[in-house]
């Protein structure tokens, strides 16, 4: 992963230091800058905590705002959510709703736990994997970077969003 992201992909632009990759789309737990020296395989990246998925993969340099990633990915799920079944079709809709106050600074100090414990029993009770995808990334998110989670609570502004947190990734082919 590391020789990916270096040798084949370029480094990150700008002299920017690595924050954190999603190795396998955005279904799949995201790793730290420290967690990058697996392969780029199944087993390996189980091992580091995270999953090959879709092979897509998306590296995020030191501007970049975990909350808002975190946020931007489950608007896309809440989305794509069918509606059908209800863990996934409330539990997508109320993740967005807590990390969009929690992003815009309004979030309470229960808001941290309650995303993880709505994720945590999204896993494994929805009809089709599209509920686990959303909570899956969202667990490791807050896991990985809770500190940057905290650091948005009691009406405290992003502190990315001064730095310039990345709007739009380049696509290298």
């Amino acid at each position: 992963l590391k020789k990916m992201i270096y040798e084949v992909g370029g480094g990150i632009p700008n002299r920017k230091k690595l924050k954190a990759v999603v190795p396998g789309g955005s279904s799949t737990p995201v790793l730290t800058a420290d967690e990058i020296d697996a392969p780029m395989d199944f087993d390996s990246l189980m091992k580091a905590g995270s999953m090959l998925g879709s092979g897509g993969v998306v590296v995020l340099d030191e501007t970049t705002c975990i909350v808002k990633f975190a946020l931007r990915t489950m608007k896309f799920y809440r989305h794509e959510s069918c509606g059908w079944c209800i863990p996934c079709r409330e539990g997508t809709d109320w993740l967005e709703k807590t990390l969009i106050r929690l992003h815009a600074g309004g979030g309470l100090k229960k808001d941290i736990d309650n995303i993880l414990y709505l994720s945590e029993n999204m896993l494994g009770r929805t009809f089709c994997p599209l509920g686990d995808a959303a909570a899956m990334p969202t667990i490791a998110f807050v896991k990985k970077f809770r500190k940057e989670f905290e650091d948005h609570l009691e009406a405290r502004p992003c502190a990315f969003e001064a730095a310039g947190s990345v709007e739009r990734l380049p696509v290298m082919a």
